[in-house]
């Protein structure tokens, strides 16, 4: 894992604090930090509600804000775990996908729409 996937996993964590004990648990369960693991199962899962709500403005805004800013890194282990984590999951429901791009910047958008073709979804 390199410090930019941590620096997300922690940022994440700021953002869903309710998503502490779960970050917790998947380490404990798995013996290590699975990025795509607790991105999908324990981020995403809060993310996509928050979506489905729409209701948290700040909160979404501040996320995509941030995810904007993982999508311009020059990581490329950090944007190959959010593209096949983040970026298919936004994808995988169109109303979902829909609401998320009121909130995406064009290198999210960009890059959700390079996931989706990797997919082989209709984009």
């Amino acid at each position: 894992m390199t410090s930019q996937s941590e620096a997300f996993m922690r940022k994440m964590l700021e953002f869903l604090p309710s998503t502490e004990a779960s970050y917790r648990e998947s380490i404990e369960f798995n013996g290590e930090v699975l990025e795509t693991v607790i991105i999908e199962s324990v981020f995403m899962p809060v993310v996509i509600e928050l979506i489905r709500q729409d209701q948290n403005i700040d909160l979404l805004e501040r996320i995509f804000e941030y995810f904007e800013e993982v999508s311009n890194d020059e990581d490329t282990h950090l944007i190959n775990i959010f593209s096949i984590t983040v970026l298919e999951i936004l994808g995988n429901e169109k109303n979902i996908l829909q609401t998320a791009q009121k909130y995406m910047g064009p290198k999210t958008t960009e890059l959700q729409i390079e996931a989706d073709k990797a997919l082989g979804r209709e984009v």
